[in-house]
């Protein structure tokens, strides 16, 4: 017999259109496992997603950008066809923000935490982020924000080079552009020409002080603050490998105990009087040791899989069994258990593993997606890589007046957080 009541199914809501997203896919296999009807609204152009047996259905989903009336308006189609209640799941920090706004009207077509609308935006912000973490006394790397291009230089100038740049609202980014939600920053040049194109990004730029990567240094925290704000499921990872390296996804987690990243989060969301899932990101300082928030995400992480306990807990099963009044198992938390992304970190995927693993893509259970992924990532390889030698093939004769060499980009440069 499921611990899930089985009798109300789930949405899980992606406005991202990204086809190698493994958290949605992670959500539909532990809520279908369970015995739970599983909906996806998300992109479907030969998402691996689709193919999975735990899938009862694939909507379309709301446009990039799309405005919350948007959003409204398909979640109440896809209320409509399912016709009774159901827990509605976001797993992007677009999705979360567009559901925290609109909660008295998704009601009571969908179940959902209850916390103060504005809250996951305030927090998804990486502007109010700042303001959060320094009145509730949690460490947060140095965060300017410049209002012209003079601060800009007053800003790097304090801060030191180099220099992390952020948009505050990554979400409003428009496709195409090339912007990335955070760029390592070399030169004041560099930031000047970030800061001109701000009406653009459609948010604010930040300036943060770069804390350098490392061994042991970069960690996160998932967990599932319930109704009466204890914090269940989840726990303390670390990241031992990124995609890109340093400044990436986790291509590779393992669960591990860390009292401190613990501390934090509860006291974090405690004071914040935040309900429901939540993924934090921290990165330990190397000179003080103290570990630095950077990012608070409002919504499962890609990675929640790791933190299956003893009991099959996670914080999707956690949200479900919470909010159609369930107990919650008191489950052994499983230190050492690893989660590994194959795409990322094929030859990861295949050393031993002695504390247990899960695979992001293959499953014993459901192997489709997991066919339909590498199929389909051969071929975005393929393309980057035409891309690529196009790019360089078309690329004009070198002058022969000799110039200073410019910098490489780095890892941190290429990839958004």
């Amino acid at each position: 017999m499921s611990l899930l009541d089985i009798r109300v199914p789930a949405v899980l809501l992606r406005i991202d259109q990204n086809p190698f997203h493994h958290g949605t896919l992670g959500a539909a296999r532990s809520l279908g496992r369970s015995g739970v009807e599983v909906h996806v609204v998300a992109d479907s152009a030969g998402s691996p997603v689709g193919a999975s047996r735990y899938v009862r259905q694939m909507h379309p989903p709301p446009l990039p950008g799309a405005s919350p009336d948007d959003v409204l308006a398909v979640l109440r189609r896809v209320a409509d066809g399912i016709a009774r209640p159901a827990v509605l799941v976001p797993l992007d920090d677009a999705s979360a923000i567009a559901v925290g706004r609109m909660r008295d009207e998704l009601a009571p077509s969908y179940l959902l935490p209850s916390m103060p609308g504005s809250l996951a935006e305030r927090v998804a912000d990486k502007a109010e982020l700042a303001a959060v973490c320094a009145s509730t006394d949690v460490p947060h790397p140095t965060t300017l924000i410049p209002d012209s291009p003079a601060e800009v230089a007053d800003a790097m100038r304090r801060l030191g080079l180099p220099v992390v740049a952020k948009w505050s609202r990554p979400w409003l980014l428009p496709a195409g552009s090339g912007l990335r939600s955070t760029v390592l920053v070399r030169s004041v040049q560099q930031a000047r020409e970030l800061f001109l194109r701000t009406e653009e990004a459609g948010s604010r730029l930040l300036l943060q002080a770069y804390l350098s990567p490392g061994p042991d240094r970069d960690w996160f925290f998932h967990g599932y603050a319930d109704h009466s704000g204890t914090v269940r499921a989840g726990g303390p990872g670390r990241k031992q490998l990124a995609w890109p390296r340093g400044a990436g996804l986790t291509a590779v987690g393992c669960w591990t105990p860390n009292t401190q990243v613990q501390a934090l989060a509860e006291r974090l969301t405690d004071e914040l009087g935040y309900r429901g899932i939540f993924d934090l990101d921290f990165r330990r300082c190397g000179a003080t040791g103290r570990y630095h928030l950077l990012d608070f995400n409002p919504r499962a992480g890609a990675q929640f899989r790791l933190f299956a306990d003893s009991a099959g807990l996670d914080v999707v099963r956690a949200l479900h069994l919470d909010l159609t009044g369930r107990p919650l198992p008191d489950g052994v938390p499983l230190p050492g258990r690893a989660f590994v992304v194959e795409n990322y970190a094929p030859l990861a995927a295949l050393r031993a593993a002695p504390g247990g693993r899960e695979l992001a893509w293959y499953a014993a259970d459901d192997r489709s997606p997991g066919r339909v992924m590498w199929a389909q990532w051969c071929r975005h390889v393929s393309r980057r890589l035409r891309e690529r030698l196009g790019t360089t093939t078309a690329a004009p004769t070198p002058r022969l007046i000799p110039r200073a060499a410019s910098p490489s980009l780095t890892d941190n440069e290429k990839a958004s957080s």
